[in-house]
């Protein structure tokens, strides 16, 4: 998305504002995109005026409003994101908008003509023609978390409908919803109302009790969990599987939205082994092989993955889908 002139009403109107320099290409919603649950996350919005996010930070809840600009209207000087937030944790949103918006994501060594001789074609013509992706890194533990889990083990039609249900029964309207936001933009329930869900919400819901129950374990040391936010990604990772229900899978997850881990695998995806197999060796494989075939680019495996996915490649059809199951009326 690129929006030529930030409006003059919106940008006076907001509690906090900064514009933030890439240094080089960008893509908003290629960067961003990995964030969003789906089409209908309630939380993320996008308009003619920009991409709108609201979350809660440790001073309150915060709109933030993402929009590309080119300084003085000239493409050659690269672009700019303009920055806005509103709500009582104004400040601390946009402070943290340009590490979210991959500030910190390097792919200098990954572009570097003799790494890209390693690689396979279609990785390198993906990058070629994807130069403005970064890897986010929102730095919310519990934010990533909570959705993370309601996507064990189910199809993501099944996990994004239980979570916009929970989100329209429990998420709270964002600051300035309405008036400078998108009506229908909503704060995630913090940890406290998370784990005040009735067992029978989380029913309607269509989450199991295994994950419920996951969430619920996770949430009570959620200062805990936001403190990890500070170390490595590995160390993060480690001390969350530490927690009953969390494992490497969801820990991958969690590490490449919230310190935009490059190197984070998700072991243990219904469809990514194959889909890695069948793009670089035309067989499908299991999470082992998966592994081998990323080896030789480790510390870069989720790159070498994003570019995958970028490049078009499709995999063909090698068995039954994963069967949607509704158990809400049970």
């Amino acid at each position: 998305m690129t929006i030529a002139d930030v409006p003059a009403g919106v940008a006076a109107a907001a509690d906090a504002s900064l514009r933030w320099l890439p240094g080089g290409p960008f893509d908003l919603m290629q960067t961003i995109g990995t964030l969003l649950r789906g089409h209908g996350d309630p939380s993320i919005r996008t308009t003619a005026d920009g991409l709108w996010m609201a979350f809660t930070t440790p001073s309150g809840p915060a709109t933030l409003r993402l929009a590309v600009a080119y300084p003085s209207g000239c493409p050659a000087a690269g672009p700019a994101v303009e920055i806005q937030a509103w709500g009582p944790g104004a400040a601390e949103a946009a402070a943290s908008a340009p590490r979210m918006l991959g500030r910190d994501d390097d792919w200098s060594a990954f572009d570097e003509p003799a790494f890209h001789a390693t690689l396979p074609r279609l990785v390198v013509e993906a990058r070629r023609r994807n130069p403005a992706v970064r890897l986010p890194a929102t730095g919310r533990l519990v934010d990533s978390l909570v959705p993370t889990i309601l996507e064990q083990k189910v199809t993501m039609v099944e996990a994004r409908r239980g979570y916009r249900y929970l989100m329209y029964r429990y998420g709270t309207p964002a600051p300035g919803a309405g008036t400078v936001a998108p009506a229908n933009l909503l704060v995630q329930p913090t940890p406290e109302q998370w784990l005040r869900i009735p067992s029978w919400e989380w029913h309607h819901a269509g989450v199991g009790p295994q994950r419920s129950a996951t969430v619920m374990r996770a949430l009570r040391s959620a200062a805990a969990l936001e403190r990890l936010a500070a170390l490595p990604a590995a160390e993060a990772s480690a001390k969350l599987q530490t927690i009953p229900g969390i494992g490497v899978w969801t820990a991958a997850e969690v590490m490449q939205r919230t310190h935009g881990c490059p190197d984070s695998i998700a072991v243990g995806d219904y469809h990514l082994a194959a889909y890695v197999g069948a793009a670089l060796t035309g067989r499908r494989t299991d999470d082992a092989g998966m592994l081998r075939l990323l080896a030789p680019w480790a510390g870069h495996r989720q790159r070498v993955v994003r570019m995958i996915g970028l490049s078009g490649f499709r995999k063909p059809t090698f068995g039954p889908r994963m069967t949607i199951q509704d158990h809400r009326g049970h």
